[in-house]
């Protein structure tokens, strides 16, 4: 729309001429985005983007919709028509108009307020499961036919519920899916990251734009994968995207760009897909017909007459027996990235927003310490110092975006939700109480800001921010979890961590208040429904005394960082003043023979503690299937 609309001199002087034009990044103002989407749904029946709005002076939106082009064709209006059709409108009566607008902003308003209360139980985490079960693709994985979105957050509920209720299905689903999408085209096999979304069933064509928040999330999801099954292939692909976002998408300073565009050049996909001249004129010719035939490069293409490198036909165990093959596609490809590199690049969205980069550092922290590498906590530690450097202002509060030298917008509440997220998983990587001081005073900032005062989860935007039309409140589950799922988590994870019953008391209203709404669909609120797991289970509490460069807190460490123990809090108590002071329950957990000394805890009933390795393990295995939902 931009190329054929905006930057179309017609259009321009007839906008300029009747309107003022206002381009939103929505990126940058999720609130505005949300606000005017739901409008859009409510004026059409559907939305999308671009989105188009007509308002009022006063924010008042009076007309709707998505894609425009200049002139009408294929059943579309030309926006050159509805342009000049508002305008006259505007002209002749302006009020009618305005109270159409007005009954719609009325309609929305009422909806986005309104969620059905109803207490929340152990089935809606069912329900939840047999909805993925049921809308589950079993031929290449995944949860729709086409158009096909990763949305690892399924993946990660898949695994809380495979751990806890064993229900191998629960795992096979999330497995083919992991590898269906890594054979496929939507994962980038020259210079590797993950695109936004597939474009048919077999996730071979994607939309070629690479999104941080996916490859974060996704990251994470592979990590996690290779803690439960062992898989090197997981660790494999973990450590490709990984790669990818500390290569492509750091900036010097350490924060995360967030996005590439799809197109170069002006042409969908050009810097990523191949034709078979220019393979043979990067590789020698025996290499050419190797990677060809592995990578499904042929003459006629499998797009638009290019190729998508891929995998999907090719069976992933026999690919990484053959440990030669694997050897020399590792060469070859490195020397595909360096040809690719004299390519035009596509735009790379430079912004450093502060929620994504939340999600990024808790992929790392989390990838670091289930992967065993240090060099990912390390970048996750960087970032974190460059938010808290560059993106807090004169009053305190967290801000929402950092670009070449200018942070602005206040943030919102994903934003504090899922850097909150990314400190805990920094503290329970590192055990610097730092970060696990910064999580306390972030969420109590986020409840004071955010929370609805009647007790009814928190608000979008702050009761410091701009004041728009409505204040909205989401929980659906979409691209990414809503921040108020995150919310929900980390508060149970506080709770747990810190011994704070009140943050146990805000989410337990939540659950209360959206519980109604969440029955209704539980697959479209799965991160919701995760936050929900997490306060049911009971969380292990694992309290190791000692200095944490101590041998035996190292042997014990190595062997929870070793295993997937998603409903379980670590803690290193080495005595100091500044971790009781935020913990003080565990004051009373000594070391015994001046030794590394363990004490695992569970639903506050605590094991006898122990400084022998063996035993420890044993207490970890027993925690492990201590609950079956029914």
């Amino acid at each position: 729309m931009e190329r054929e609309v905006f930057e179309d001199e017609q259009v321009a002087e007839l906008l300029n001429k009747k309107y003022v034009s206002i381009k939103v990044d929505r990126e940058e103002r999720p609130d505005i985005d949300s606000i005017y989407m739901s409008f859009c749904h409510a004026y059409t029946g559907s939305g999308g983007w671009p989105l188009t709005i007509v308002m009022t002076a006063d924010k008042e939106p009076f007309f709707a919709g998505t894609f425009f082009p200049k002139f009408g064709r294929y059943g579309m209006p030309g926006i050159m028509k509805i342009l000049s059709a508002i305008s006259d409108k505007w002209n002749k009566d302006k009020d009618d108009l305005i109270k159409s607008g007005d009954k719609l902003k009325k309609v929305v308003e009422m909806l986005e307020g309104v969620h059905d209360k109803e207490a929340m139980n152990e089935s809606v985490i069912h329900e939840a499961f047999k909805e993925l079960k049921v809308s589950f693709e079993p031929n290449y994985g995944g949860f729709s036919y086409a158009p096909k979105f990763p949305s690892p957050h399924n993946i990660l509920f898949l695994f809380r519920y495979y751990y806890f209720i064993n229900d191998e299905s629960a795992l096979f689903m999330a497995e083919k899916t992991l590898e269906s999408m890594y054979k496929g085209g939507i994962f980038d096999h020259i210079g590797y990251g993950f695109s936004r979304y597939s474009t048919d069933n077999k996730w071979l064509v994607p939309h070629f734009e690479k999104m941080l928040y996916d490859n974060a999330l996704l990251s994470m999801a592979y990590s996690e994968a290779y803690a439960i099954t062992k898989k090197e292939l997981y660790r494999e692909i973990a450590e490709k995207i990984y790669k990818y976002i500390l290569e492509k998408m750091t900036s010097l300073e350490g924060g995360f760009y967030c996005a590439e565009d799809a197109d170069s050049e002006g042409v969908e996909g050009k810097f990523y897909v191949w034709d078979k001249l220019e393979i043979t004129e990067a590789l020698n010719h025996e290499e050419a017909a190797e990677f060809s035939k592995l990578y499904d490069i042929s003459e006629e293409g499998n797009f638009e007459g290019k190729s998508v490198p891929n995998l999907i036909k090719k069976d992933l165990q026999e690919l990484s027996e053959d440990k030669a093959l694997e050897n020399r596609m590792n060469k070859i490809i490195e020397r595909l990235s360096i040809y690719r590199e004299k390519r035009i690049h596509p735009f790379k969205d430079d912004k450093v927003l502060t929620g994504w980069n939340g999600l990024m550092i808790a992929s790392l922290a989390i990838g670091g310490r289930l992967l065993s590498a240090k060099k990912y906590i390390n970048a996750a530690e960087k970032a974190s110092s460059f938010i808290f450097e560059n993106l807090i202002n004169e009053k305190g509060r967290l801000l929402g975006r950092y670009r070449d030298g200018e942070a602005a917008n206040l943030a919102f509440l994903d934003d504090y939700a899922f850097l909150v997220w990314g400190l805990i998983e920094l503290y329970q990587s590192t055990f610097n109480i730092s970060y696990l001081k910064k999580a306390v005073e972030l969420n109590k900032d986020m409840i004071s800001l955010f929370q609805d005062k009647s007790g009814d989860g928190f608000y979008l935007y702050g009761e410091d921010s701009e004041k728009l039309i409505f204040r909205p409140k989401e929980i659906y589950d979409g691209a990414m979890p809503s921040g108020n799922s995150v919310a929900a988590i980390n508060l149970v994870r506080l709770s747990h961590i810190t011994g704070d019953r009140k943050l146990k008391d805000i989410v337990e209203r939540m659950y209360n208040s959206f519980g109604g709404t969440v029955y209704q669909n539980p697959a479209a609120y799965i991160g919701f429904v995760t936050a929900y797991m997490y306060s049911i289970i009971p969380n292990t509490e694992v309290v190791i005394v000692g200095e944490k460069e101590d041998l035996g807190v190292k042997s014990m460490l190595e062997e929870v960082n070793n295993r997937f123990l998603p409903f379980s809090s670590l803690i290193i108590n080495n005595g100091e003043n500044d971790i009781l002071n935020i913990i003080p329950h565990i004051m009373h957990c000594k070391k015994i023979s001046s030794k590394a000394t363990a004490y695992v805890c569970q639903n506050y009933k605590c094991n006898e503690p122990t400084i022998d390795l063996s035993r420890f393990k044993e207490l970890i295995r027993e925690n492990k299937h201590s609950l079956t939902l029914s």
